[in-house]
């Protein structure tokens, strides 16, 4: 799964640990989610779309390569 997470944080100016304090999640877990290595759980995604007042897919995206694969 693609997302513009680092490009919305890096827009106000937040570090990684500043987001994950919004959060409630560790900087550690905000930077998986931004490197793709972590998808985040349904309702952890609603939270990031709530915070960047934006709807998920304007945040998440899938994975080109994995949708040719279906």
């Amino acid at each position: 799964m693609k997302n513009r997470l680092k490009v919305l944080r890096a827009e106000r100016d937040w570090s990684q640990a500043d987001l994950a304090d919004k959060l409630e999640v560790s900087r550690q877990s905000v930077n998986a989610i931004e490197t793709g290595k972590y998808d985040p759980s349904l309702p952890l995604a609603f939270k990031i779309a709530a915070i960047f007042g934006l709807p998920i897919e304007q945040i998440f995206s899938a994975d080109e390569s994995a949708q040719a694969a279906e």
